[in-house]
């Protein structure tokens, strides 16, 4: 009986540990516990929402670029070289309200404040994988000190009106559930040369950008 209660007890230290919480496919997430929230540690890598519609995988940039409906791509199509960064969606399927687990969701610019009161000055360094790795040095102010290990996966993005990828290495952008002016998602971005948590509202929604999730 002591035996059964001790391992009652110690269960709940247990799951505070980055443990596999959804697994699509190929890829089991983990979460890591950030002040009061829980975050998924791994960019999102899921070709289902979590109703099980598939989401298309499309590479064709004229098709992606006139996408009113969810969508995911790699980056430069390439799903081996750039597997580690996840998928890149589009806002239309973060605006499902299903591209994360059950129990799970895509944060809001609320969910962000949260994180940045929490992790003070340089938040952003405090998300960033430290080290040079993945990152284009100098990697400023990285220590990765909240575990969330933020990757570098660029983004997928009208540049004079041609659809490319580009900033890997220098940037980690992630999608938020809110909309900014017509036409545009608001996401917040990390930078090489920055230890900042930013906000942006500059990605169009047919823009490919990585997704984290929070749980609820």
């Amino acid at each position: 009986m002591r035996k059964l209660i001790f391992i009652l007890l110690f269960i709940p230290f247990i799951l505070n540990a980055q443990i596999p919480f959804f697994t699509n496919g190929n890829q089991a997430d983990c979460y890591v516990v950030i002040g009061t929230q829980v975050w998924s540690c791994y960019n999102l890598d899921v070709y289902k929402l979590n109703d099980g519609t598939n989401i298309p995988q499309v590479t064709n940039a004229t098709t992606w670029a006139a996408l009113t409906t969810p969508a995911y791509c790699w980056y430069n199509n390439d799903s081996v070289t750039y597997k580690e960064y996840g998928r890149l969606y589009n806002w239309y399927a973060v605006n499902t309200g299903k591209l994360c687990p059950i129990g799970w969701h895509v944060p809001s610019v609320l969910d962000i404040d949260i994180l940045n009161t929490y992790l003070g000055a340089s938040g952003g360094g405090k998300m960033k994988e430290a080290g040079l790795s993945h990152w284009t040095t100098p990697n400023t102010g990285a220590t990765n000190s909240s575990g969330f290990r933020a990757l570098p996966g660029g983004h997928r993005s009208l540049i004079d009106y041609v659809l490319i990828y580009y900033v890997l290495h220098d940037q980690a952008n992630f999608w938020l559930t809110d909309e900014g002016d017509v036409g545009y998602g608001l996401q917040i971005d990390l930078y090489f040369d920055d230890a900042g948590l930013n906000y942006s509202d500059e990605m169009h929604k047919y823009d490919g950008q990585s997704v984290r999730c929070l749980k609820n």
